[in-house]
């Protein structure tokens, strides 16, 4: 089952970073950004956060699982969809722990002869 777009913007709500954190969709499901850093991935309307030593602290008490198929294991932060400082908190502290993207350029089109 994918996500629904009704998921994404529950959990965009309930996140209360507003235009800090987007998504977009990928195959079905979502990645979220914070900073232009995934932080986590919705799959199956469940929400997956990247594990990063600097949350580890943070998500003890929570369950991991991968994401889909083949994925190393994310915690799973559900439970903390309503509690909207906690769910903040680990977004944001992922996305500091996370190096910042690499800039992507543009291949220019050759011209043959």
């Amino acid at each position: 089952m994918a996500t629904t777009a009704e998921f994404m913007e529950y959990v965009h709500e309930q996140s209360g970073l507003g235009r800090a954190l987007s998504y977009r969709k990928m195959f079905g499901e979502y990645a979220l950004y914070v900073d232009g850093k995934v932080v986590a991935l919705a799959c199956d309307n469940s929400l997956f956060l990247k594990p990063v030593a600097a949350t580890a602290e943070l998500t003890q008490v929570l369950n991991t699982a991968p994401p889909y198929p083949g994925a190393k294991p994310h915690w799973v932060i559900d439970e903390l969809l309503d509690d909207t400082e906690r769910l903040q908190s680990l977004l944001l502290a992922t996305a500091a722990a996370l190096p910042t993207p690499k800039v992507k350029v543009k291949k220019t089109a050759t011209k043959r002869r």
